[in-house]
């Protein structure tokens, strides 16, 4: 016997990887409400979450933290969901991640580190809960 997965559940899992690229929420919440794993990882530790969150699909996004996706699960490089939304700017994504329990504090670099990076000073006071510098 083997460990290697069949066929069709690698095409399964493909299917959901490029729902969540697409923001796909329909397929994505059809599939994980049967009992696909909310925290699907793909072979880079990429979760469905990270996926929907780095391409900007906030609905996607809560649909999956919805049904148990774990905001602050890093990816094999130590990214998460919350530090890609802050590089790519997704203020409707991180707004859905932070509303699902996301720490900015977690991760390499954390979403705070990546908010230092590129000088977003108002997440930074966001995320060390200080008032935002006007």
């Amino acid at each position: 016997m083997t460990d290697t997965p069949d066929a069709d559940v690698i095409a399964l899992a493909g299917k959901l990887f490029d729902a969540a690229r697409a923001g796909d929420s329909a397929t994505l919440t059809a599939y994980v409400d049967a009992g696909a794993p909310a925290d699907l990882t793909n072979d880079r530790g990429d979760t469905l979450l990270m996926l929907a969150a780095y391409h900007g699909h906030a609905t996607a996004v809560t649909a999956l933290l919805e049904r148990g996706a774990d905001p602050n699960l890093a990816n094999d490089r130590g990214q998460t969901p919350l530090a890609g939304a802050v590089f790519k700017g997704s203020d409707d994504v991180l707004e859905a991640l932070l509303a699902g329990g996301a720490d900015p504090a977690t991760g390499t670099p954390s979403a705070v580190d990546t908010a230092r990076m590129f000088g977003k000073e108002a997440l930074i006071a966001r995320f060390e809960g200080r008032p935002e510098a006007g």
